[in-house]
């Protein structure tokens, strides 16, 4: 039975790592993948998935008009698994598209992406995969005291943090940083 799995993190946790991981043991055994990552993000090049540590692999990109359940019934019809990095810019509607995916369509789609904003608050592509994910599961990092990290603070040009603006600004190591709860709150006046 074909499920939708939610790996969800802070940043730097690792996520498209593992994406990357899992789908290259897909391929190892002859199976086909469809990797997905948004648009919106283009930090290692259009279309292209990338570690910190120096791995990547080409993707489709999805935006706001994308019908996932479409775009997967078209390609994927040699895939034995779909995969979707920055599954946090998913919409509501793309998140229950990719659930048809795994009961109409019987492919597993395992995604991956942050959990909250800056803010402390959930992206609603998240809210909805916690809400409609078969499985959760957590990828971890740590704070700079060693605590689990799950959230994570926008900094600005100074270091200092961020406590208001726009839920999505797409940046890496020199933009957010991943707290405990505690260092959050202290960070950022909570």
């Amino acid at each position: 039975m074909a499920k939708l799995y939610f790996h969800y993190s802070t940043m730097n946790a690792g996520k498209s790592k593992l994406l990357l991981q899992a789908s290259y043991n897909y391929r190892e055994r002859g199976m086909g993948t469809l990797l997905l990552t948004a648009a919106l993000d283009q930090r290692a090049g259009q279309g292209r998935i990338a570690s910190r540590i120096g791995i990547g692999d080409d993707a489709l990109t999805f935006d706001e008009d994308t019908d996932m359940f479409a775009l997967i019934q078209d390609r994927g019809a040699d895939c034995a698994c779909v995969f979707v990095d920055e599954a946090q810019f998913l919409s509501i509607a793309q998140v229950w598209q990719l659930a048809c995916v795994a009961d109409d369509l019987r492919i597993p789609v395992m995604c991956y992406g942050l959990r909250v904003d800056f803010r402390g608050e959930l992206f609603p592509g998240s809210a909805a995969l916690l809400a409609l994910a078969d499985d959760l599961r957590e990828v971890r990092t740590i704070c700079h005291c060693g605590k689990k990290a799950t959230m994570v603070i926008r900094r600005d040009e100074q270091g200092r943090a961020i406590t208001e603006g726009a839920q999505v600004q797409v940046g890496g190591n020199e933009t957010y940083v991943s707290l405990c709860r505690r260092h959050w709150r202290e960070a950022t006046g909570n």
